[in-house]
């Protein structure tokens, strides 16, 4: 039975894309690591947790076959940005992501504290200070 899972994962594997834009953080890529670690020794690996296994391969095969997207589909192809596919693609790419990192660290640092989760005293400190401030 461990020959078929992992011949049923090698299928998956190789039928899942890499995208090569996002080199070191790729799905396909991450997925083809974890199937050669938990398959060390091929069609003659035993499975520990063969239920735990039939789950993850019926999880990932739901993804790849992008059942959830044909299940709920969505009105339109934006998000709250108004981005497309392709923006995103091209803002998610190792690449962009080295380009912002070397961009303006001011204002990234900035936005990142902005929005950074505080502490249940900083934001009681936040909120007094929003309170003694004086009103126009």
């Amino acid at each position: 039975m461990a020959a078929s899972r992992y011949r049923r994962f090698l299928k998956l594997c190789e039928e899942w894309p890499v995208d090569e834009t996002k080199r070191g953080r790729d799905l396909g890529a991450y997925l083809r690591q974890r199937v050669a670690q938990a398959f060390r020794e091929g069609e003659n690996t035993q499975v520990a947790e063969p239920e735990a296994c039939d789950e993850m391969y019926e999880s990932l095969a739901r993804l790849h076959s992008n059942y959830y997207k044909h299940k709920y589909p969505r009105p339109q192809d934006t998000s709250f940005s108004g981005l497309t596919l392709e923006e995103y693609k091209l803002i998610l790419s190792t690449d962009t992501q080295g380009e912002l990192k070397d961009m303006n660290k001011g204002l990234w640092k900035k936005l990142q504290k902005k929005f950074a989760a505080r502490s249940p005293e900083e934001k009681q400190k936040v909120w007094a200070q929003s309170l003694s401030r004086p009103r126009t």
